[in-house]
């Protein structure tokens, strides 16, 4: 048994450093960092432990294998980050701990700052209510039963956290809490949900950064970092879960968002709200950004990339549940892979989508970080689920490469080329190209030119003559698509049209319809639109029969007019597939 270990442990990639089962560290991926924390070129391990869950947590600091020293926090942490916040010497990162609705940030590993995030609004039948009871113009009963309303009717996420408390409490519990709170003002705050931290101005590793966090109230805030005020404030459609943040905040950056209505959004600098970028087939476990790609775990067992318009390149099926996701940039050998631990007890690494190398752990990893941890440069920090907290370190002569990628290499390199013979033909050619050469890329210009000058031409003409299925137009700029369903001789004609512009609509529009009234018979000639809002695409349905017998088909012209103007605003050219009960006959 020990001698299969030895082995086991020769042929892995990763040097077993420390492993303490009785840690307890009870945390997840985004509650750990690597940071040099008095810039002397010694990492340590920041851990923000979970504790009970609501009592006993505590931010701990790791020199190697041995606790530094401890924090008390007051409220439970959902995200821990190291950032420069100046320029002074000696080089050492702030640490900000995102616990409940404030950041803590710690310098030196002493308390330094605490942002508070703004207060939302409260639901005012809400506020009326407990006025109405402060004021004794309701009793106790009443202002359950006015809150139990307003929670069917707004939701209870849109309550305060105080009506929250009051409406779990039993009913004898009602009085006291009551007396104890309505001296309070009614105040609604939000909590963290993500910290991550951008870059400023420079891309160096020690660089001044900013804060970027996400909060229950469906927002993404950007804070300073010398006031701690609010640079950018964006909106996303749901609450954010996973951030993953690029670029410089005074050039240009991007944050991608997954949320807890499992869609990927993407902010951007100008940015007021999100846009959206891809729908996930289930809810998120882990995000992270390699190259220009999103890699992301499903709870469905999926490892899944998509590209920065959506598009989903690729995704393999987990062979167990996954925990957590973790990037390595492995600078010394040029490449970055994805970690990937599982629920079975190993952790995946993966290349793209090869699978390059699996580390059999000493129990279900709960949280991952890679990274310098004391003087080393690869260095995989985990905890485990049972609180335990191993260091593997990577070995120096490790090479990462996938099974299938080596063996199309060696194929590639063993398959002989099979090079055809130089004929008389090819030979006479090639004389030719290199005698008339200036002749021939003369000749070949002057018809690029021809074509660009005729491209150009039918261009200009389809935009003057409104034969444009897309209206560029600064007054109603619209989009019109059209799709033919049906076999024959009936046919229905369904049409798309879209106002694209930012913020005007566009009214008293009409559709109309031009065809060989000897094969098409179109039984809603005339279609009103009152209204188009912008970015909303509207629907018309028009039935079409082809009443000709000479197997035959033709082109519907399908315009876009302004009531009153004669000229269309745009036009689609509708090409009619062939009536199929004719072609059978």
């Amino acid at each position: 048994m020990e001698n299969s270990n030895k082995r086991s442990e020769s042929s892995s990639k990763w040097l077993h450093a420390h492993y303490d089962p009785l840690a307890t560290l009870y945390t997840f991926s985004s509650c750990m960092c690597l940071a040099d924390l008095h810039g002397d070129g010694d990492y340590k391990l920041i851990v923000a432990d979970l504790g009970t869950g609501t009592h006993n947590m505590k931010l701990k600091v790791y020199k190697g294998t041995h606790l530094l020293s401890e924090h008390t926090i007051i409220d439970l942490p959902t995200g821990v980050v190291s950032f420069h916040m100046d320029t002074c010497d000696p080089r050492s990162p702030a640490i900000a701990v995102a616990s409940g609705a404030h950041i803590y940030i710690y310098k030196n590993m002493r308390p330094f700052y605490k942002f508070t995030l703004p207060a939302s609004s409260v639901c005012p039948s809400e506020l009326e209510a407990w006025n109405q009871a402060k004021n004794e113009e309701i009793d106790i009963n009443t202002l359950k039963e006015f809150l139990e309303n307003i929670r069917a009717e707004v939701g209870e996420s849109f309550l305060t956290a105080r009506s929250q408390r009051f409406l779990m409490l039993d009913q004898d519990e009602l009085e006291e809490f009551f007396h104890l709170h309505k001296q309070f003002p009614l105040k609604k705050q939000t909590v963290v949900t993500s910290l991550n931290s951008m870059k400023k101005s420079m891309a160096e590793e020690d660089a001044v950064s900013c804060l970027v966090l996400g909060t229950e109230n469906q927002n993404v805030y950007v804070l300073e970092p010398d006031a701690f005020t609010i640079l950018s404030a964006m909106s996303v459609p749901s609450v954010p879960v996973f951030m993953d943040v690029s670029g410089l905040f005074d050039v240009e950056f991007r944050i991608i968002v997954a949320c807890r209505d499992g869609c990927l959004y993407t902010l951007k600098r100008g940015y007021k709200s999100a846009r959206f970028c891809a729908k996930l087939k289930s809810q998120c476990v882990g995000l992270q950004r390699v190259n220009n790609n999103i890699i992301v775990g499903t709870m469905d067992d999926m490892l899944s990339s998509y590209n920065n318009k959506g598009k989903c390149q690729w995704s393999i099926k987990l062979p167990s549940n996954m925990v957590t996701l973790e990037s390595l940039d492995i600078m010394q050998m040029g490449i970055r892979l994805v970690a990937v631990a599982l629920g079975n007890g190993t952790v995946h690494f993966y290349q793209d989508k090869f699978l390059v190398d699996v580390l059999a752990a000493e129990d279900v990893v709960s949280a991952i970080r890679f990274g310098r941890f004391g003087r080393e440069d690869n260095s995989l920090v985990m905890c485990m689920r049972g609180g335990g907290l191993s260091v593997k370190i990577l070995k120096r002569t490790a090479k990462f490469e996938s099974q299938d990628i080596s063996e199309t290499v060696r194929d590639l390199q063993n398959t002989k080329l099979n090079l055809p013979k130089k004929t008389k033909l090819f030979v006479d050619q090639t004389m030719r190209e290199r005698e008339h050469s200036i002749i021939m890329h003369r000749a070949f210009q002057h018809d690029l030119y021809r074509l660009r000058l005729t491209t150009a031409r039918s261009y200009v003409n389809a935009l003057t003559s409104s034969q444009n299925p897309v209206s560029y137009g600064a007054v109603d700029p619209l989009k019109l698509s059209a799709q033919v369903q049906g076999l024959g001789p009936k046919f229905v004609l369904h049409l798309e049209l879209q106002n694209t512009s930012r913020n005007k609509p566009s009214v008293n529009l009409f559709l109309t319809f031009h065809c060989d009234a000897r094969i098409y018979k179109i039984h809603k000639t005339y279609i009103p639109i009152s209204f188009l809002a912008p970015g909303l695409p509207y629907n018309f349905v028009t039935p079409v029969e082809c009443v000709s017998e000479m197997n035959v088909s033709d082109i519907i012209k399908v315009f876009v007019l302004k009531q009153g103007q004669s000229i269309p605003i745009i036009t689609a050219m509708i090409n009619m597939p062939v009536s199929e009960c004719f072609q059978s006959v």
